[in-house]
């Protein structure tokens, strides 16, 4: 049993039915499906590829600059829905962020996190780390690290880690583990961006690559048993 989980949720995933926009019928499931989470604390970092992407965006005019604090300004918008959500759902919940945005959420600082975590409330971080250039997928990493959570629970559409991507290659092989290293050395493992990877393995932090919307998936992954693929320190 992991005692505090660091859940990774791309802005895609809730985005639910609709083509972009937030779904609250699917953030309403996520709640459900982490309330089975009963003896372990929970961070979640949101990403904003619902609403904008800062990558995508840049171009045309649009600085990098500027286009990843739209992407930025996606997850907060992210990150007070869903506590919202997971609170009437019975799942307490706080919106940090890592953005200045006062009149929107409380700004993540470290005691204010761990304040949280002990009076058994979720946060759902905001803004990665606040800086442009980096993905939410490094602040994650980041942030388990500085949270001293046990493991990242990666939330992706497939059920683990690939050869080859398996909605273009039917013959593509699932891995059931993988160490870090080739994690870090293997081109075609996308699973993270090659920096969140590359922070992971130079401190041994666990990586549990998994399908969200697999029912009951959260609460195996938290109790230990085979999920996904799980990358994990050589």
């Amino acid at each position: 049993m992991h005692r505090r989980i660091l859940l990774k949720l791309s802005g895609e995933q809730l985005q639910g039915k609709f083509n972009g926009g937030f779904d609250a019928e699917r953030a309403v499931w996520i709640a459900n499906e982490l309330k089975k989470v009963k003896d372990s604390q929970i961070v979640v970092m949101i990403g904003g590829g619902n609403y904008a992407r800062g990558a995508q965006l840049a171009g045309s005019g649009i600085q990098r600059v500027t286009a990843d604090n739209i992407g930025m300004l996606a997850t907060l918008m992210n990150a007070v829905a869903l506590a919202d959500v997971f609170t009437a759902n019975g799942l307490p919940a706080r919106a940090l962020t890592n953005i200045q945005a006062d009149q929107v959420a409380d700004s993540f600082t470290h005691r204010r996190a761990l304040s949280h975590l002990e009076k058994d409330r979720v946060i759902v971080l905001a803004g990665g780390i606040g800086r442009p250039y980096v993905t939410t997928d490094t602040a994650a990493v980041s942030l388990a690290l500085e949270l001293d959570c046990d493991v990242i629970l990666k939330a992706t559409k497939v059920d683990g880690v690939y050869n080859d991507d398996p909605t273009k290659n039917p013959n593509a092989t699932k891995y059931d583990s993988l160490t870090l290293s080739q994690a870090v050395e293997r081109p075609n493992i996308r699973v993270m961006d090659k920096a969140a990877i590359a922070l992971a393995f130079d401190h041994s932090q666990a990586i549990i690559v998994f399908d969200l919307l697999k029912e009951g998936n959260v609460a195996r992954a938290v109790a230990g048993e085979s999920v996904g693929t799980i990358i994990r320190a050589d």
